[in-house]
């Protein structure tokens, strides 16, 4: 079939350059926020400064890293297979 994708059950996933760039993005940022907030009793509010640096980071969607990143860490171990009915997760 012309034109349609051809799904490759092979394929690992994270592979791309793009989702390695996400990840090193995510750990960036996350640690960037963490940071302030672990350094927020030695600096008080100075340690703000590093918020907007980590949000610049995450691209605004902490949310959004923190799933990208669970995703690239399990690299398609997660699983769920089917068997006689009953469904269980496999990590």
């Amino acid at each position: 079939m012309k034109g349609q994708a051809v799904s490759d059950p092979g394929r690992r996933l994270g592979a791309s350059r793009s989702e390695f760039r996400s990840s090193v993005r995510a750990v960036v940022g996350l640690g960037l926020l963490a940071g302030s907030i672990a350094l927020a009793p030695v600096f008080g509010p100075l340690s703000l400064v590093l918020v907007p640096a980590g949000l610049l980071a995450l691209r605004g969607c902490p949310a959004c890293a923190l799933i990208g990143l669970a995703r690239a860490l399990s690299r398609g171990r997660l699983g769920r297979p089917c068997d006689d009915g009953r469904c269980q997760l496999n990590l």
